[in-house]
């Protein structure tokens, strides 16, 4: 791009007056200076031209430059995005088989821990199959003791210990090996000594305290007399049959003294009935009033009762308490001289020597010549 070297049109000069002279010398005078002005203001324009398009050349490049940079950063944005969704759904596929992997070894770990106790069964049936004949039968015999121990000590009774012994006993003897004739020693032994043992027979005492409770009603008081006489005589009818003869005077008196005699028996005897001589060493006994005669007999039941469930329940203790106040009970209040209650005043004195608590033997020697033989000793 150029510009006119003078774009501005060159003055003509008209002829001028005289007047106009100096006016007209004075503005040719002028025009050099002007005219040599010109070419700087072209180079300047040139410049200013020169710098306006070299900026709107850079900036047009930067405007290039910026837009490419928005595109890279554009594709960039775009493939981050993609590579961030892929990795999400990476990470959801790893978790997800993650889970799958966990609750596989969980199943495979119970399958394995199912796997060693079905071994372990296995083996503890194969060991027991592979013991000896002896082996099984003294690991049954030391069991059946051990259970019939248990059950003596819960019942209070040797029979199951007893039993359990005789058969081990019997049991042994089938087999006849000399490496048992130890244990067949023990368990005669403890047997012998089960058997020796004293233990109370609860049910024979619960029979008898049911019959000294079925007495109580019976049983004579020292507050309530008994008016029943002692002996009772026969009378014989006074009146006769006639005899065809007439009596004689000495059967007539001999009539008249059989009747004194028994008319002044019968007085005696109502006497006697009325008057009673009783040597009472506790005077509270005489007097119990007729009411309460009744009330302590259903508390001397009541203690019979509660000593029989003790017995029944093994608490001897409670029993042996029981019956003594029982027994205290008959000797204050109640006649000794009775045969019922002396009888069951014996009945409670039995039941109490026998209701005692007995310790049953245990078969320790039997268990340790079980240990033994099945040990190899």
């Amino acid at each position: 791009m150029s510009l006119p070297e003078n774009p501005l049109p060159t003055p003509v000069p008209e002829p001028a007056s005289a007047a106009q002279a100096p006016l007209a010398g004075a503005a040719v005078a002028a025009v050099p200076g002007w005219v040599t002005r010109g070419p700087w203001l072209a180079v300047g324009a040139v410049l200013l031209v020169a710098i306006c398009v070299a900026s709107l050349a850079l900036v047009w490049t930067t405007h290039q430059r910026l837009r490419v940079l928005e595109q890279e950063l554009v594709r960039r944005q775009q493939t981050s995005q993609d590579q961030s969704t892929e990795a999400r759904l990476l990470a959801r596929q790893a978790h997800d088989a993650a889970a799958d992997a966990t609750a596989k070894l969980a199943l495979i770990e119970g399958r394995v821990a199912e796997s060693a106790l079905q071994r372990t069964q296995v083996e503890e049936l194969i060991q027991s199959l592979s013991r000896s004949r002896d082996e099984n039968v003294l690991a049954d015999v030391e069991a059946a003791l051990r259970v019939a121990q248990q059950q003596s000590a819960i019942t209070g009774s040797p029979e199951p210990l007893v039993a359990v012994l005789r058969q081990a006993d019997e049991r042994l003897a089938r087999y006849n090996q000399p490496r048992l004739e130890r244990v067949r020693r023990a368990v005669a032994k403890d047997l012998d000594r089960v058997r020796a043992v004293s233990v109370a027979d609860v049910p024979t005492l619960s029979i008898k305290l049911d019959e000294a409770v079925r007495l109580v009603d019976d049983l004579p008081m020292l507050a309530v007399p008994d008016r029943r006489m002692a002996t009772k005589e026969s009378a014989a009818s006074p009146a006769r049959a006639a005899s065809a003869s007439v009596p004689s005077a000495g059967e007539w008196i001999g009539r008249a003294q059989g009747i004194w005699q028994q008319v002044s028996a019968d007085i005696w005897a109502e006497a006697r009935s009325l008057v009673r001589v009783t040597r009472i060493d506790r005077p509270e006994a005489m007097l119990l009033a007729p009411e309460q005669a009744y009330f302590l007999r259903e508390n001397l039941k009541l203690r019979l009762l509660n000593a029989r469930l003790a017995l029944l329940s093994r608490q001897f203790d409670q029993a042996q308490s029981d019956l003594a106040v029982a027994q205290s009970a008959l000797e204050r209040y109640f006649d000794r001289n009775s045969r019922r209650v002396t009888a069951t005043t014996e009945l409670l004195r039995q039941v109490a020597g026998q209701a005692r608590q007995v310790g049953l033997p245990r078969p320790d020697e039997t268990l340790a010549a079980l240990a033994a033989a099945a040990a190899g000793r």
